[in-house]
């Protein structure tokens, strides 16, 4: 029982941190960032030059009570001309008493730089909405805690450039350009949206003939917060199964594979445990990605996707 009020006043503390005008990262992590770039760089929209959807669900913490929980459902395609693409993404997060429901679209304009690679400029434009049930929380304190947060829609833009080549890439964007105080008039409780950052990059080079070695790399940035900084080693064998490992600087250290189940379909899983203190209270954090290209114009795929 004391186990429980505990954490109910760990997340209390973590939610009166988000909900405040403090700065401090705020946006979904994920493991496997380079089979779900559309989700914070616009530009990444097309690059697979088919029709892709994407499904990923990431279940932080597992076993700590209101501990996050993020689903997204992205799609993207390039648009006859091959010059423009366009995709969009969908987003619930849940963190305790915190919920966001997002829904953004990404234009990308992609310009050919040599006979393999390209650069592309993406624009995002959606919207966000937030809501908060502070008075839910239960504390041992008995005195109740007031502050809740209605659902309101918070309108953003983003940008994003990615330049890439069937081995290698790398991006850089801003999804989330606005910065947006959030309160329910006059009530002790604000929220604020802050602009992040990110810069990611990997490559992919031949071991031998069944055997690749991809290494990449993300940088998470927002005002007044730690750089994040996530590592991944990945190894591809016959161009089929993905098998590899992760360091998130100073909070966490992980395994991740993945299976291309035919030219079209593949699945992915990964599991992180945190490196904080956090870690002797929960059962690490687990996370499955399903991935399908579709094909309506020719009769094969691109294959293997590196990225």
């Amino acid at each position: 029982m004391m186990m429980k009020h505990t954490v109910r006043l760990v997340l209390l503390a973590c939610s009166s941190l988000t909900l405040m005008p403090v700065q401090a990262q705020q946006d979904p992590m994920y493991s496997q960032y380079m089979f779900n770039t559309l989700a914070f760089n616009p530009a990444y929209a097309g690059s697979a030059d088919v029709f892709t959807a994407m499904a990923l669900s990431r279940h932080q913490w597992v076993g700590f009570e209101g501990a996050p929980a993020t689903q997204t459902l992205s799609a993207h395609s390039p648009l006859p001309g091959d010059k423009l693409s366009l995709g969009g993404i969908l987003i619930h997060d849940k963190a305790g008493p915190l919920i966001q429901n997002s829904a953004f679209v990404d234009v990308a304009y992609r310009i050919r730089i040599s006979s393999d690679t390209r650069l592309s400029f993406g624009l995002s434009a959606g919207v966000d909405f937030l809501q908060a049930d502070i008075a839910s929380l239960t504390t041992v304190d008995a005195e109740p805690h007031n502050g809740n947060m209605e659902g309101k829609p918070l309108p953003n833009v983003g940008f994003g450039i990615f330049w890439h080549s069937d081995r290698y890439y790398a991006g850089f964007s801003a999804p989330k350009m606005l910065e947006h105080n959030v309160g329910d008039d006059g009530a002790v409780v604000t929220a604020r949206e802050l602009r992040h950052w990110f810069l990611m990059g990997g490559y992919v080079m031949d071991i031998s003939e069944d055997f690749k070695f991809k290494p990449s790399i993300m940088l998470r940035a927002v005002a007044g917060a730690p750089l994040s900084l996530d590592i991944n080693a990945n190894f591809l064998l016959r161009d089929r199964i993905w098998l590899g490992a992760m360091y998130r600087y100073g909070n966490a250290f992980g395994l991740m594979a993945q299976y291309q189940v035919n030219e079209q379909l593949k699945v992915g899983y990964a599991f992180d445990m945190t490196t904080t203190r956090m870690g002797a209270y929960n059962a690490g954090t687990h996370e499955l990605m399903i991935g399908y290209d579709f094909n309506f114009t020719k009769g094969r795929t691109s294959s293997p996707r590196y990225f």
